[in-house]
């Protein structure tokens, strides 16, 4: 198995149906929560994959945020995106294929956003 396939297999998606309503600071409807990624070994959601526009399933663009770029509203039984839409939108995503979810890709959803990097490592 290389270090790439390992690193894959550190995270896994628990799938959410896109049940977890986001929005921005600004109180804009955004999408939902479509996903978490979540480390094995240490249970810690280390990613929220946002599912942004589209209409019955059609047209949905996926954006993997750093969990630390996300607060939760207890209130509202809701996520806020401590960003700007704008730059959310700019950031890394993908419509149909998800990308290989390694320390590459992870590291580079970090540095996009400024957030700190994730060590996924399974020491």
């Amino acid at each position: 198995m290389s270090t790439t396939d390992t690193q894959t297999l550190v995270l896994i998606e628990t799938s959410l149906a896109g049940t977890m309503k986001v929005e921005s600071r600004d109180g804009d409807k955004l999408g939902s929560v479509s996903a978490f990624m979540v480390h094995k070994r240490t249970g810690r959601a280390t990613h929220a994959v946002l599912s942004l526009g589209g209409f019955l399933g059609v047209g949905k663009s996926y954006y993997p945020l750093p969990f630390s770029l996300l607060q939760f509203d207890p209130v509202r039984d809701l996520y806020v995106v401590t960003i700007d839409r704008r730059l959310l939108e700019g950031g890394p995503s993908w419509a149909n294929n998800a990308p290989q979810f390694d320390q590459a890709y992870a590291d580079r959803v970090a540095s996009y956003y400024g957030a700190g990097t994730e060590d996924l490592s399974l020491n």
